[in-house]
């Protein structure tokens, strides 16, 4: 580590502060960043105004300490200059960093700190070779200053070929407005490497784009495939991921191979991503390892809705295979429910029952996990009808013991909360037939849906059952409800609350036709 030297004019005399500037091996100098010159300046000035403010303590000090010998100042300047010789001679086959001195106005006075802080000289390669002079501009007010070599810079950047192939023998190169003062003093100083790729190891990936991006507008050919080599193999996910991808496309020129980068976001399959995706599902319904399944249908429905998101919906998802799992499930879940409603199945060993009566678990949950997916899709109302329609496996629902039966009804209750909740619009033939078919199923497992299942919501389901009733006609809720009400008057907690809908019911029968009536009647009177 070499050290890189900034000196500042303040109150009359001159002082000098060290900044590190790191050596590579190929003999140029990392230009700091201004982060680490300011940190410097700003420690400096908090131990010089904590020196003006204690004079006390300093003339004490002044007063307890013996006499010293006068210093000659000549010696004093000598032994600077030579101090500042021999750190330029550390590395005497590196590029050294030129100092920049201010020189004293007539009148001294304190120099803007934020202006000094940014006056920087660096030299590249063997410094005494150089023979062109490149300052840099920033947008801050950064202003680097490079001793470089014309034969180096022409080389490898087609922006400085064309800008020397027409200036005298000794020229000097201006370059206003750089974004990224830092990135464009390394992406020169990588002109010096003869292995550009092995100085981009371990380097960020964002990091390297900003190199990538100087490259490209200096025309650093060498530097731009190098970055290139670097991203295709570099891991990358996230914000990073989208950064990589625009600064990639962003290449004007299509000869630098940027395929193996893009084909780590975009395929050139032939498969569908439909199909794909219906690969998956199929995996997941056919598992039957308890936490793997669970944990992939979270993940995969949260992913699903992603899309749904991010798209707003214009990416379709074939609701055709989706109906097709549902169709085999239900299928499946009524032969096993044939198989759990045969005489004698209960006096069967455990051994005998066990396989069966968790298969039912799978179907049902998978079900719900497919209706949890259409109804994100807004194509819900087909299952809707294919589930009122299960007239043979609601009658066997009674046959079946409740243990393992209550995960059907879950699949009814979430019916009933999509319909409340406005999240499918089927018809009213077959809400009435969903009603008709599996409210009474419902009511019968409600007792152990309470206490034997943790996602049971009971508010959320009962207003979803009474919403979906108030949807019918005033005749048909009055049956619905006046069946309810025989039930709940039996088993009350055991029973959904229908209380708020037989309300709603209520006034709609007994009050609004007389307030209906009378309104007109006090209109025509009025009139």
């Amino acid at each position: 580590m070499a050290e890189f030297t900034l000196r500042r004019l303040e109150q009359g005399h001159t002082r000098i502060r060290n900044v590190p500037i790191a050596v590579t091996p190929e003999g140029f100098w990392c230009c700091p960043s201004p982060a680490a010159i300011q940190k410097t300046l700003k420690n400096q000035n908090l131990q010089d105004r904590h020196r003006a403010t204690s004079p006390l303590h300093s003339k004490a000090s002044s007063l307890q300490r013996p006499s010293l010998p006068p210093v000659d100042k000549r010696s004093v300047s000598t032994s600077l200059r030579s101090r500042l010789i021999s750190d330029e001679q550390r590395c005497p086959n590196s590029g050294t960093a030129t100092p920049i001195s201010s020189k004293a106005p007539e009148r001294p006075q304190k120099l803007n700190v934020e202006t000094q802080q940014r006056k920087i000289s660096v030299g590249f390669g063997q410094l005494e070779t150089s023979d062109l002079k490149v300052t840099l501009h920033g947008k801050g007010g950064t202003s680097v200053r490079m001793s470089v070599h014309k034969n180096i810079l022409a080389e490898h950047s087609s922006f400085f070929a064309d800008k020397l192939s027409g200036l005298s023998p000794a020229p000097q190169i201006e370059m206003a407005d750089c974004e990224d003062v830092e990135i464009y003093v390394e992406t020169m100083g990588l002109m010096y490497c003869k292995e550009i790729k092995h100085r981009l190891i371990k380097q960020s990936v964002s990091r390297v784009l900003r190199i990538l991006k100087v490259a490209e507008m200096l025309g650093f050919q060498a530097c731009i495939k190098s970055c290139l080599d670097y991203l295709e193999a570099a891991p990358w996910i996230g914000e990073e991921e989208d950064d990589v991808v625009s600064s990639v496309r962003r290449l004007q020129d299509d000869n630098y191979g940027i395929s193996p980068i893009l084909n780590r976001v975009a395929s050139d399959l032939s498969n569908r991503p439909n199909d794909t995706l219906s690969h998956i599902m199929e995996l997941v319904l056919e598992s039957t390892e308890d936490r793997g399944r669970r944990e992939m249908k979270s993940l995969v429905l949260k992913l699903l809705k992603e899309i749904n998101l991010k798209t707003n919906g214009t990416v379709e998802i074939c609701t055709e295979s989706l109906y097709s799992s549902c169709q085999r499930c239900l299928e499946s879940l009524l032969n096993l429910f044939r198989q759990a409603s045969e005489p004698g199945f209960s006096d069967r060993s455990l051994e005998s029952k066990d396989p069966v009566v968790r298969q039912i678990t799978l179907e049902a949950d998978n079900l719900i996990w497919l209706l949890e997916i259409l109804v994100d899709r807004n194509a819900a109302d087909e299952f809707a009808l294919m589930w009122a329609t299960q007239n043979e496996l609601a009658e066997l629902h009674t046959k079946v013991p409740t243990m393992s039966r209550h995960l059907v009804s879950c699949i009814t209750c979430r019916l009933f909360v999509g319909i409340g909740n406005g999240e499918m619009l089927p018809s009213k033939e077959t809400r009435k037939l969903l009603l008709h078919v599996w409210l009474q199923p419902l009511i019968n497992d409600y007792s152990w849906l309470q206490h034997g299942s943790r996602s049971f919501d009971r508010k959320v389901v009962e207003e979803g059952i009474g919403r979906t009733i108030l949807t019918l006609s005033l005749e048909d809720q009055q049956s619905i409800l006046l069946s309810w009400l025989g039930c709940f008057l039996k088993a009350s907690d055991n029973c959904p609350n229908l209380q708020r809908a037989f309300e709603v019911w209520w006034r709609r029968t007994f009050i609004r036709p007389y307030v209906e009536q009378h309104g007109n009647s006090l209109q025509s009177g009025k009139a």
